[in-house]
């Protein structure tokens, strides 16, 4: 039996099955936050760990986005007439100038 979502929710899910590691992590800090219950000093240690958790969150996001940077910018490079981002370069150096004495 299948539930119909809400649009956003359905957009969210979307977005975080193109994302496994994310959504892992999300479940992760959602389970955190579930074990702790009423437990006062369980909270205490579910705090410490979800806050350890959105630090690692924030810093792969970060990294995903910076390598999509990349990626998008050496796209465009390699579309752009006269940028040759392989191959060896032709020149020997530069001939000496005088002879040292």
């Amino acid at each position: 039996m299948s539930t119909l979502l809400p649009p956003n929710d359905e957009r969210l899910l979307a977005r975080l099955n193109q994302h496994p590691q994310l959504r892992a992590r999300i479940e992760r800090l959602v389970d955190l936050v579930e074990d702790a219950g009423d437990d006062l000093r369980k909270a205490d240690e579910a705090e410490r760990r979800v806050i350890e958790e959105v630090r690692r969150l924030g810093q792969e996001v970060l990294e995903d986005w910076a390598d999509g940077q990349v990626t998008k910018r050496a796209e465009e490079l390699d579309q752009t007439p006269g940028v040759w981002r392989d191959g060896k370069k032709n020149s020997a150096g530069t001939a000496p100038s005088a002879t040292s004495k």
